[in-house]
């Protein structure tokens, strides 16, 4: 696949297939994204993939979490506040998933529900989880994370896979923690659901937007 097609059609995927990915699939897209960048090769990522039954109890339980009105507390908090036009970006994004459901603005079941599938992965039979050690707090590790979390993706995408990286994988560590033995030395950052797309889901055909270049870009000569 040419790079830059896999990058203008990789999409965040909320609809899985429940069929597994075989370990050697996600184990060549890590020895593909080892070779992402990073700030002086310091390469400041440790992974964790979960499937099975491990991830069956970790996606119910946060999912009986949502339904019982448990807050997430992840251990990188989320943004409170986004400026206007990001927040607008968000807002349509919100607008385009549940138009693709059916869920209308006032049926508050149905926005629940969802957000239950959310915590819930939309079926992923494989979530990757990247965790830094606590002791180091300097903010380029995070880029360098998103770096190889992107490079990921594309690899995915390749491979006929689908992907989304989502904050509500890891919105209830102390669940990580317990299932997968992730030390509390170390931050919980960011999970990727990784599995095979269902094309026929309307949630995952909707038409997506991005801002054009001009509206981001500034040229200095």
């Amino acid at each position: 696949m040419e790079l830059e097609k896999a990058v203008r059609e990789r999409r965040s995927v909320r609809q899985f297939k429940k069929e597994q990915v075989p370990e050697q699939v996600i184990r060549e897209i890590l020895e593909g994204a080892r070779w992402a960048p990073s700030w002086g090769n310091t390469q400041p990522w440790e992974f964790c993939v979960i499937t099975g039954q491990s991830l069956e109890t970790i996606k119910k339980t946060n999912r009986q979490r949502v339904m019982d009105g448990v807050a997430p507390a992840p251990d990188i908090s989320m943004p409170q506040e986004w400026p206007d036009q990001m927040k607008a970006r968000y807002m349509g994004i919100g607008k385009s998933v549940l138009t693709a459901l059916n869920i209308e603005r006032d049926d508050k079941e149905g926005r629940t529900r969802y957000n239950a599938d959310m915590f819930y992965l939309f079926d992923a039979p494989c979530l990757i989880v990247v965790v830094q050690d606590k002791g180091v707090t300097s903010n380029y590790r995070l880029l360098d994370i998103g770096l190889i979390l992107q490079t990921i993706c594309l690899l995915a995408h390749d491979r006929g896979l689908g992907t989304c990286i989502m904050a509500c994988a890891v919105g209830y560590p102390d669940v990580l923690r317990n299932v997968a033995k992730i030390p509390e030395s170390k931050t919980v950052v960011m999970g990727v659901a990784v599995g095979y797309p269902d094309l026929d889901a309307p949630i995952n055909r909707f038409k997506r937007t991005r801002a054009d270049v001009e509206d981001f870009v500034t040229w200095v000569e």
